[in-house]
């Protein structure tokens, strides 16, 4: 290892001395290798489910490990307060709507719905740098048809579940190949999140003498809970609490094994959630929760990243930033071209998180489903829809508009537009901006599923009537 580094710096100096000093040689990390990008994706962790954004109830030792040693970005939002949606976002740094799948999430059965082969996802744009990628986990960005395996969308190893742990029929699948049949085996449910994570391991292992990228998208917290039967802890009075405690774990793993490979100077690690929690789970203060539209505790969850050398080491900020921002950032870093000719909608946070910059975002924009239902700007979020009595109702027009100024009353509990009016009027130009731009993608009709589904409610309400 010592030979490699010792030739990898000798190269590096070699470069420097003919004058070669191109942007992605900069970004590079002190030991002049291209960076490894690590996400580890909990599914609907709680904003305050974990001790460094705030939790008092479970501990989580290794996460404050990594706090310490990195940035925890408090006003992170994941790209949709729901899963699919969400994780379309984050893979192409684009708003799920332009990626038809911006209504609600892929169901087990009868919902033919894929990520477009057309996109252009994170490993399939660090591609071109040499990277090799893989998906341990969660996919849920379809399961039927010629183009739905992670290996038909840039990843090399995909070994996972093709959607939540609760739908069935669920199998475990093992995609080495976009031009072979997957293998597939009946998963042990307490033991899903140890075996993603070996598998993930074991990719890092083979790979760590090159450049790679792993989502590591563990399926929990997601409901129902599954304790792994050897990390049971006495002390705790939850099933929810023990699985946070075995992603704790998890994290602290990784970060050992990074250390024992030498990566973990060379290596981003981020980690971070799909949505707010759904029936458990805190939000740690936040308004709402998993699938509200609009207010924070459906969109706002816990990120943390490290990488000795290149991430400063206790540093907290406010600066806003989204999923959306992993595929530029990770390019910029990588020194690999953003995709050409793709609308991309996130943006380059790395100065964000290496030099404490603020964010490069004017707003950024929360969907419920296909409908932008609230804006964010570093100080000023803006609301003009949410649920109320199961129907997603507009604010707008009304007499009591809902702009709240987030450094002072993050639960979204006070609305200030009638002591704000200059502020108010620029979050609603945002926003009538944000209408014209996206409200001509949403979909003409509903997906099959949905639309099937809403016609049954209907000849059951009429029955009733």
């Amino acid at each position: 290892m010592m030979k490699r580094r010792h030739f990898l710096m000798s190269s590096a100096a070699t470069i420097c001395a003919l004058g070669l000093h191109s942007q992605s040689f900069a970004s590079l990390p002190r030991t002049g290798r291209k960076p490894n990008f690590i996400i580890i994706l909990c599914d609907d962790l709680g904003y305050g489910d974990i001790e460094p954004t705030g939790g008092t109830v479970i501990p989580t030792p290794n996460l404050n490990r990594m706090a310490r040693e990195g940035v925890v970005l408090t006003d992170y939002y994941a790209p949709a307060n729901i899963c699919t949606p969400s994780r379309a976002g984050l893979l192409t740094g684009r708003y799920p709507i332009r990626t038809g799948l911006g209504y609600n999430v892929i169901m087990p059965v009868n919902d033919e719905r894929v990520l477009p082969i057309s996109e252009v996802t994170i490993p399939r744009a660090l591609k071109r740098g040499g990277y090799v990628s893989g998906l341990f986990g969660k996919w849920h960005l379809g399961h039927r048809g010629p183009d739905w395996q992670p290996t038909r969308h840039g990843f090399d190893r995909f070994f996972g579940i093709p959607y939540s742990h609760d739908m069935k029929p669920l199998t475990l699948i093992t995609d080495n190949s976009p031009d072979v049949e997957p293998t597939r085996e009946e998963p042990v449910l307490s033991e899903l999140q140890q075996r993603f994570y070996g598998a993930a391991e074991k990719f890092i292992e083979e790979n760590a003498h090159k450049p790679f990228f792993v989502e590591l998208a563990l399926s929990a917290p997601h409901l129902a809970n599954y304790p792994n039967a050897k990390l049971r802890d006495a002390k705790m009075q939850s099933a929810y609490g023990e699985v946070v405690e075995e992603i704790d774990n998890i994290v602290g793993r990784l970060l050992d094994k990074l250390r024992v490979l030498d990566l973990e100077r060379d290596t981003l690690v981020i980690f971070t959630s799909d949505n707010g929690p759904w029936f458990e789970g805190s939000t740690g203060g936040l308004r709402d929760r998993k699938g509200g539209a609009g207010y924070d505790g459906g969109y706002r969850v816990p990120f943390i990243v490290r990488q000795p050398g290149k991430v400063p080491a206790g540093r907290r900020s406010d600066a806003i930033a989204m999923g959306i921002d992993f595929l530029p950032t990770f390019c910029a870093m990588a020194g690999v071209p953003a995709p050409a000719g793709v609308a991309i909608d996130g943006m380059d946070i790395s100065d964000v998180l290496t030099r404490g910059a603020a964010t490069p975002h004017e707003a950024l924009l929360l969907f419920n489903d296909e409908e932008v239902v609230a804006l964010r700007t570093q100080r000023w979020k803006y609301v003009v829809k949410s649920y109320h009595h199961g129907e997603l109702r507009s604010l707008e027009g009304q007499d009591y508009p809902q702009l709240y100024d987030m450094k002072v009353d993050r639960s979204e509990s006070y609305s200030t537009a009638e002591r704000n009016p200059e502020a108010l009027a620029v979050v609603q130009r945002l926003m009538a901006d944000a209408h014209t731009k996206f409200a001509p993608m949403r979909a003409s009709q509903l997906p099959k599923v949905f639309s099937d589904f809403q016609q049954h409610i209907q000849q059951v309400q009429a029955i009733q009537d």
